[in-house]
């Protein structure tokens, strides 16, 4: 009967703690998918926005090209238009000069290979092959210049035997299609760039504080698998970090080119140079996730000040975040990151082992790109890191040194004070001083 009582037990702990691990399963699921759909929330929006600019930019562009170009198909001026806008979010006015770069050199070759060559298929692709070679050598990659200048190659090679006069409407064409683009962008319909830049910037910015506040719990619960679900966290946010620089990308362009905007630009610059250094933060989070993991699983000792510091570095990003929405000063966060630099430098005396040490080190090195994402200079910020560090072992290692570091005394040291005692005891014998004590 006990061993019967014992199996069930074993069984119905082992089915318990398969249900745990479920239930976390499923409740982490739950909590990616949600970051999952109010992501995809933002892309809509910040997609309908664009789509709206693009179809407005292509009535515009067919309206005036009929109007100002004479009768006649003008297709390819709303396709200049759209194609400004949809294809080239952060540098549409780069890319409106490529595409009508393109456009001039695949008429220029396009006409003057058809008067050498003749039509015909094989003419055709002699024609395009050599416009693709020009404008990938003038390029240096492929891009808006490299398929206009082919499009514009083929219709000149196939169709202007047929259709003279090609070549004025398809330059007239880019160049109403590309500038009602432009003014779309820039006076018509321009974006909130700050809006546009948080929305990029809040999922990583969520990611960064909550598996932050993960990680101090796993280390002060000794909870090794927890911190190696953090580090699998961190490490699944290139998505969001690819939708952050096109961000940055589209957002300067507009507080550049759209008047309406221009009263932005301190702040956008503010938030830009924060954003600038989420990515070396979340590899300074990926690396506080590894090394949290590896000393729990080798069993080192973990002070108290460790999952302190990594408290206080998630609540600094958090209150950077804040900063950057509403154009706060950041000395609340930089006061956080002082605090945590200071934790690291506690534990760094409180007995940590390499894998700690290192992790020490990755804190200190977070707590300097942080200062350095609210303003700092790097010498300041590591100025104040290693200021902050140093107070905070200043203030255990007294006690530290006294009774742990005490570095023990060689052999000659201890004959030499040995023999000073006796020549000491001898000489008070003798009645005589020893010799460096002053007489009676």
């Amino acid at each position: 009967m006990p061993d019967d009582r014992s199996t069930a037990d074993n069984a119905r702990s082992a089915l318990g703690v398969a249900t745990e691990r479920g239930g976390r399963a499923v409740g982490q699921a739950r909590q990616w998918g949600g970051q999952a759909g109010r992501i995809r929330a933002r892309q809509w929006e910040i997609t309908l926005f664009i789509a709206v600019q693009a179809g407005l930019a292509a009535a515009l562009a067919a309206l005036i090209a009929q109007n100002l170009l004479g009768p006649g198909a003008h297709v390819f001026a709303p396709a200049a238009a759209v194609g400004t806008i949809a294809t080239a979010i952060g540098q549409r006015a780069r890319r409106t000069f490529e595409l009508l770069a393109g456009v001039g050199l695949g008429i220029l070759i396009g006409d003057a290979l058809r008067l050498v060559l003749g039509t015909g298929p094989w003419q055709t692709g002699a024609v395009v092959a050599l416009a693709i070679a020009s404008a990938l050598l003038v390029a240096g990659r492929g891009g808006a210049l490299v398929g206009q200048a082919g499009g514009t190659a083929v219709l000149i090679s196939t169709l202007a035997p047929m259709e003279p006069g090609l070549e004025l409407p398809r330059i007239f064409d880019a160049l109403v299609g590309g500038a009602v683009g432009l003014v779309v962008v820039a006076l018509l319909l321009p974006i909130n760039p700050l809006r546009v830049l948080d929305r990029a910037a809040a999922p990583i910015f969520t990611v960064l504080c909550e598996q932050l506040a993960e990680l101090a719990e796993a280390l002060r619960g000794a909870d090794a698998d927890r911190a190696v679900r953090v580090l699998d966290r961190l490490r699944g946010t290139e998505g969001d970090l690819g939708r952050l620089h096109e961000s940055l990308s589209g957002a300067e362009e507009v507080v550049t080119i759209a008047p309406a905007r221009w009263h932005r630009r301190q702040q956008y610059h503010r938030y830009a140079r924060t954003a600038e250094h989420l990515e070396r933060l979340m590899l300074d989070s990926r690396g506080l996730a590894r090394w949290s993991a590896t000393a729990l699983q080798y069993g080192e000792p973990i002070p108290p000040e460790l999952p302190d510091a990594v408290t206080r570095l998630g609540r600094a990003v958090a209150e950077m975040h804040v900063d950057c929405r509403i154009g706060r000063d950041p000395a609340r966060a930089r006061q956080l990151v002082q605090e945590c630099a200071n934790l690291a430098g506690r534990a760094a005396v409180s007995g940590v082992r390499s894998f700690g040490d290192a992790l020490v080190t990755d804190l200190r090195t977070a707590a300097s790109d942080l200062l350095r994402a609210t303003g700092c200079e790097p010498d300041d910020a590591n100025a104040l890191v290693r200021q902050a560090a140093g107070a905070g072992e200043a203030a255990i290692r007294p006690a530290a040194r006294g009774h742990l570091y005490r570095p023990p005394r060689s052999n000659r040291t201890r004959r030499r004070t040995h023999r000073h005692r006796l020549r000491a005891a001898n000489g008070d014998r003798a009645g005589h001083p020893a010799k460096g004590r002053p007489a009676r």
